[in-house]
Formats: structure tokens, sequence, C-alpha cells
């Protein structure tokens, strides 16, 4: 596996999608370049570009990460359990949008390859990523076109992919402890290698290249749409159960923090203003009790 061409990938994807960001914005991404020296547990650098304050959205976070170690952390071994303890590198593009009006969904999406050195001395490599939808207020027609996308993105490589990723994404992105999904869906795969490299990474590139054909048309259409205060404490109670997922679930959190990466990055999928109600239930009949019964549940959407 060529990691300069991975690496030119995705450092063109941030760029990419960031640009499109802005310009339905109009606000300006702060650029963060960071380096973790030698000597430190983790080395290597990376770029964050945040958007915050503007007029769409509230923060919108997309990082880049190039980084190695001496060894793997634990939540990455589970299911490699022979590198444990590996020496590593890893990179990816990670990007959560948190936007301003409560019609419009919070979206997430990660591209990212994992290497690491075998006992036996080769090196090995697998990638992972994916991208799902959080919306607010549920609209059919948004939740169908974001799959209908991650499924097209998904089909030259194989009609069993989408089904399988779909399937593995609602198993994932699931707040246990309430026994609740986080939205509706989307796609995930980790740990994954089944193909010879260049196939492997091509799925990858077009699972990343299809994120703003997946999301921009329903920003787009929903941007404009007339809220309240109402609507404004819906999506702040919603945005806890984000929170809570990403501190308790993630993966790709755990994996940052244990493996001492740059915690403001990690940590720039927060939403900047979020509320927890005790026993909060929706009253019937509303829509906030819509999404819950409709649409914050597993659903076959295609």
């Amino acid at each position: 596996m060529e990691i300069s061409s991975v690496k030119s990938y995705l450092i063109g994807l941030q760029n990419q999608i960031i640009t499109a960001i802005a310009q339905i914005d109009g606000g300006r991404f702060v650029s963060d370049a960071w380096e973790k020296p030698q000597g430190e547990k983790l080395q290597g650098h990376g770029v964050t570009q945040i958007l915050e304050n503007g007029a769409v959205f509230e923060r919108a976070g997309c990082g880049f990460s190039h980084v190695s170690g001496p060894q793997l952390p634990p939540s990455a071994t589970h299911a490699r359990p022979e590198l444990s303890g590996a020496p590593f590198e890893a990179m990816g593009v990670s990007l959560v949008f948190h936007p301003r009006n409560p019609y419009v969904p919070t979206v997430h999406m990660n591209v990212r390859m994992l290497s690491a050195q075998a006992p036996q001395g080769q090196t090995v490599a697998w990638f992972g990523g994916g991208m799902d939808l959080t919306p607010y207020y549920g609209f059919e027609e948004d939740a169908v076109h974001f799959h209908q996308t991650c499924r097209d993105a998904l089909a030259p490589f194989g009609s069993h992919l989408y089904p399988r990723f779909k399937t593995w994404c609602d198993d994932y992105f699931c707040l246990r402890h309430r026994n609740e999904q986080r939205g509706v869906g989307g796609i995930f795969f980790d740990d994954f290698a089944e193909f010879d490299d260049a196939h492997n990474l091509a799925m990858l590139q077009s699972v990343g290249n299809a994120l703003t054909l997946a999301y921009l048309p329903i920003v787009k259409k929903r941007m404009h749409t007339a809220y309240g205060e109402r609507e404004r404490a819906h999506q702040l109670y919603r945005r806890g159960r984000y929170v809570e997922f990403n501190l308790v679930w993630d993966r790709g959190t755990h994996f940052g923090l244990q493996s001492g990466g740059r915690t403001e990055s990690i940590l720039m999928s927060m939403p900047p203003l979020v509320s927890w109600s005790y026993q909060h239930e929706p009253q019937p009949g509303t829509p906030e009790h819509d999404l819950m019964t409709n649409f914050i549940v597993r659903r076959d959407w295609l």
C-alpha cells in the first residue's frame, strides 16, 4: 500500500469538503495545523479545519491526521488480537457538522486507514469509515436520499456491501445504555481488508466522495425553514444524545484519547451548545414524538 497516495487523497478530500461547506455557509474555516513531535506517546501531524458561529453551521469541524505510535491501543485491536502491542501508523479524515437550524440534520463522516507491523514482520493494512445522519426532525425523503447515495457509493464494489454496512452502522451508532439509535444511520465499516489494496482504497474514496452528494442537498432544502424556541430546545436536548454516544461508545474518540492524540481535535465533534432534561418524553402526536417513533429506529429506508 502506497501511504503517500492515501495521504494525498485524504488531504484533497478535506479541502474539497470544507470548500463546499464554506460556500453554503458564507463563513470561513480556521485552519489549525498541529504536530506531535518525536518522543511523545504518539507522534505525527494534522490539520483541523473549524468553522464556528456561521450562518448555517454553529460548528463544522473537519480534521485530517497522520500519526504513528509504538503500540496499537486496545480500541484498535479488539478484532485483531494478534496485533496487540504492535507499532502502528494511522491516517484519516473525520468530520461532524452541527447546523444552526433544527430542521437541518447533523452529519458525521470518517474515512481512515491503519497499518501495523505484524509479529512475523509484514505490514498489515486495513480501512474503516462511513457516514451517518442525525436529524432533529424527521423527513422521509431526506433519509431515503442519504441512504440511496450511500448505496450508490458502494454499488461498484458489490451489491452485498450496502445492506451489510447499513446493518453495521445501525449496530454501531446505538446508545446501548438507552437502547436508542443515534439517528437514521447510513453506512459503517471497520477493520476492512477484503479486497486487494487498490480496491480497498477505491471503496474508501467512493465513500468519502459521497459525503457532499448525500448531505448538501438536504442542507439546502432545510436551511431556510422557520423555527422557534420549541424546535431549538428540542435540538439542544437531542444533541445531548450525540455527546453521550461520542464519549461513552465511539471507538474513534477512545482510540484518539487512549493513544495520546490531540484532545482538542478529537473533541471537535462536540456540539457548541447542548442540554439535558431528566426523563424527558415528547408528547404523542408531536413532530418530536414522531422523530423518536418513526426515525430514530432501525428501518429499511430503501
